[in-house]
């Protein structure tokens, strides 16, 4: 298995029942395979994926790791509907993220190698992370309030000069943790 798949099974009804959708690598939209947006459950057999609440890699976003999420509160679903989902882009376990208060990399600066789940707490004296500079292999996802809770932005190896560059709608982070990838 290469590092950009993985295997995830979608299920319509609550505790894994109902129709299911198994997927292997990027699916733009469910509705192609049979298989409408609702999702309930979830299944991650290996590998980690970015999941879409609309078809074509639209709205919002959640990451979900290896394991299972019994029903959608678990991986901080507001409904159930899901459309689309891709594997996160993995090359490794080297973690390296920088984030800037001002767009285009300008402004304070700081950088991370490990989770932080309360970026103030570690002397991010700003409440807005405008740009990203992602180094190394690894993935990481920024969230909108503290303790990685709220809403998910992933951001994968490369350079976002604005909040929305990764499908931010606002550039308030609080929090942040890298993404691991289970085979």
């Amino acid at each position: 298995m290469s590092q950009y798949s993985g295997k995830i099974t979608f299920y319509e009804g609550k505790y894994f029942t109902g129709r299911k959708l198994e997927v292997c690598g990027t699916c733009d939209n469910f509705q192609d395979r049979g298989f409408m947006n609702r999702v309930n459950s979830i299944c991650v057999q290996s590998g980690a994926w970015i999941c879409f609440d609309h078809p074509d890699f639209r709205g919002q976003q959640y990451i979900l790791e290896h394991g299972e999420y019994p029903d959608f509160y678990r991986w901080n679903g507001y409904n159930d509907h899901m459309g689309s989902c891709r594997p996160v882009g993995m090359h490794g376990e080297h973690y390296r993220m920088e984030i800037f208060d001002g767009s285009h990399f300008s402004g304070h600066c700081m950088e991370f190698t490990e989770d932080c789940s309360f970026l103030q707490g570690q002397g991010w004296n700003k409440n807005c992370v405008n740009a990203i500079k992602v180094y190394g292999d690894g993935a990481w996802v920024l969230y909108e309030e503290p303790n990685y809770r709220g809403r998910m932005f992933v951001v994968e190896r490369g350079e976002y000069n604005s909040f929305n560059t990764w499908q931010a709608h606002s550039a308030n982070i609080q929090s942040l943790r890298r993404v691991v990838n289970y085979f």
